[in-house]
């Protein structure tokens, strides 16, 4: 605006008068801009870091059980893998039959796969009249992205003392979850950018003592991802802090807090056994989902932490026992260094339980680089490992970033693409 003595001046919403040109530049600086913007905009760069990956990929995938031979960008990511499991289930349901082979046990079938993301994009594809292969992973891109937004105030919220010691750890997490070696299924058609969002969700709410509406989001997630029983043990630290603290007269642990948290065991609960008990009543099968998953086992017999074993022999043959020893120190590792007891306790307590959790039930193998999507808190851990000075900081920060993305081509070229008759599922 010109002003009395006739200079152009532009005024901004603080009152500071500066030069023409000034509003402008502050427009282009990615500093000035709104949180969540930030946030947004990071995410946005790696999902377009890992389209060039997966374009460039495809050019190298020949013709296969789902696509064509170099297939589109969208072929590529809302076909591929799982993809068309979940495509299964958004196109033809569930069926109440549970397929047998000839040795009498059941196979691999749709009812591995849990039914909201699919249900979903069935829901926008008939809205949209869009077809499965497009629908599916740009819903999946814009589910990623409320995710990369949630976890951003998370962090600033549930893990001050972290944030304190590592200026800019709300942003430097969302960046490193962006570029994290399988962070590309956040832009696939596969559950993992929904059941982000909706752990990150759950975990804001609790630090935030929403009980109630963090019910229902577990009670979401039970239908996205077999991850209720990690999820109550971090709601059983969040009482249990409180409880103590309580008691020490630095928190005030009433009625309805104790009602919420009550109500929140008993969604975590329902989300626990709600998908396998619907799976059994719709077949007739009571244990029908566990001996879905049975099936995509090498062991059909099923022991907490028992596959690790053959599965690390098959791979490492005398070396696995050096191998496994190795791969869990540097786990509890993560977990100990000091910058993740400046997490917050529901941060902190999220990875362990849940790490705890896929090392007990899991069978270890390709898809297990995917799984660790979710233990997200630990990009807070690995960006806050160097707090000072700030060139160190920023070196750091560079380094493991650039890792990621390195580790990412390497991931999408080797295992998102096939090679007939048989491939490594991603």
């Amino acid at each position: 605006m010109t002003d009395a003595t006739g200079d152009d001046r532009v005024t901004d919403a603080t009152g500071d008068d500066r030069a023409p040109g000034a509003a402008s530049r502050t427009v282009l600086d990615p500093r000035t801009w709104p949180w969540w913007v930030q946030a947004l905009a990071v995410y946005l760069a790696g999902r377009a870091f890992s389209a060039i990956a997966l374009m460039v990929t495809a050019q190298g995938q020949v013709e296969n059980y789902w696509t064509p031979a170099r297939p589109s960008y969208l072929q590529f990511t809302g076909l591929m893998w799982d993809a068309s499991w979940y495509r299964q289930a958004a196109e033809q349901g569930y069926p109440d039959t549970l397929p047998v082979g000839e040795d009498g046990l059941v196979q691999q079938n749709v009812w591995a796969f849990f039914p909201l993301f699919p249900m979903l994009v069935r829901g926008l594809m008939v809205l949209t009249t869009g077809p499965w292969y497009v629908v599916a992973p740009l819903t999946a891109l814009v589910l990623g992205a409320g995710a990369a937004v949630v976890i951003h105030r998370l962090v600033e919220r549930g893990a001050p003392r972290a944030v304190a010691a590592r200026p800019g750890l709300p942003l430097a997490t969302v960046a490193l979850v962006t570029a994290f070696p399988t962070a590309v299924v956040l832009q696939v058609a596969y559950t993992e950018s929904l059941a982000l969002l909706l752990i990150a969700s759950a975990l804001l709410l609790l630090v935030e003592r929403r009980y109630l509406a963090m019910s229902v989001v577990v009670l979401a997630l039970g239908f996205t991802r077999a991850v209720a029983l990690p999820m109550a043990a971090v709601i059983v630290v969040h009482a249990a802090v409180r409880w103590w603290r309580s008691r020490r007269g630095e928190d005030h642990l009433g009625a309805r807090d104790l009602g919420g948290l009550g109500a929140l065991a008993v969604a975590a609960g329902v989300s626990g056994v709600a998908w396998p008990l619907i799976c059994g009543w719709v077949t007739g099968v009571p244990d029908g989902y566990l001996q879905t998953q049975e099936a995509w086992r090498g062991l059909r017999e099923v022991q907490p932490f028992g596959a690790w074993g053959y599965v690390s022999r098959f791979w490492f043959g005398e070396w696995a026992p050096w191998v496994l020893v190795a791969g869990f120190a540097l786990v509890i590792a993560v977990l100990v260094v000091p910058a993740a007891w400046r997490l917050g306790n529901e941060l902190h307590a999220w990875p362990a339980a849940y790490l705890l959790y896929i090392a007990a039930v899991i069978e270890p193998g390709s898809s297990l680089a995917r799984f660790l999507v979710l233990a997200f808190p630990l990009a807070a851990v690995t960006a806050g490992v160097v707090t000072r000075p700030a060139a160190a900081r920023r070196l750091w920060f560079t380094g493991v970033l650039i890792l990621m993305l390195a580790l990412q081509l390497v991931w999408v070229w080797n295992m998102w693409r096939l090679t007939p008759p048989q491939g490594w599922p991603p």
